[in-house]
């Protein structure tokens, strides 16, 4: 039986595949009362950013041999209006990964406030790591005013633990984006770069 969860484009649907894993162990009630649980806890967070004004925007990606990957605006990852943000790609309607060129990003990107990184560094991750890389990277402003927010998949189980998460997820950027309203939380899986 195929599982598809990870194909879901919210949050909230990701989780909700606990209910399906639930149904085929006999867990059912289990799973359900999880799933509420995580869902209320969710919706408590967005309710936290509801009425928020000024939404920063956030990009994502990085350059890979030449092309820059990031995640398209239906993407999960591209939901960031429940952490009160904007994706800097939220009118692109692809779900998955999209490739584009640095010019294009700059271009959409170069004033944006937040730069969401995702990766396996091997080592201390950093901004003089990250403009290593690339010596352009240094021209964006989320570089330039440190707003770069990151997780390492090296240190982090990501992928593993993240979709039946998705509530540390928001929190996490909640945390970042408006510091104010999650004054005592430590972020899971991303933080904003020292």
């Amino acid at each position: 039986i195929p599982h598809l969860g990870y194909k879901e484009n919210s949050p909230l649907g990701q989780a909700e595949w606990i209910k399906f894993i639930g149904l085929l162990i006999g867990e059912e009630e289990k799973a359900n009362a999880i799933f509420d649980s995580i869902k209320a806890e969710y919706n408590t967070l967005k309710q936290l950013t509801a009425k928020i004004e000024k939404k920063p925007v956030v990009f994502s990606g990085e350059l890979r041999g030449g092309n820059w990957y990031a995640v398209g605006g239906r993407n999960f990852l591209a939901q960031l209006r429940d952490a009160g943000a904007d994706y800097f790609l939220k009118d692109d309607p692809n779900t998955g990964g999209v490739t584009l060129d640095f010019e294009t990003v700059y271009s959409r990107a170069e004033s944006a406030d937040y730069w969401r990184i995702l990766n396996s560094h091997n080592g201390t991750f950093t901004y003089d790591a990250l403009k290593a890389q690339d010596s352009r990277y240094a021209d964006f402003r989320a570089f330039k005013d440190k707003g770069v927010i990151y997780c390492n998949m090296r240190e982090k189980p990501y992928y593993e633990n993240m979709p039946m998460e998705p509530e540390l997820l928001l929190a996490d950027f909640i945390k970042v984006f408006h510091p104010e309203l999650l004054p005592d939380y430590v972020p899971v899986y991303y933080h904003q770069l020292n």
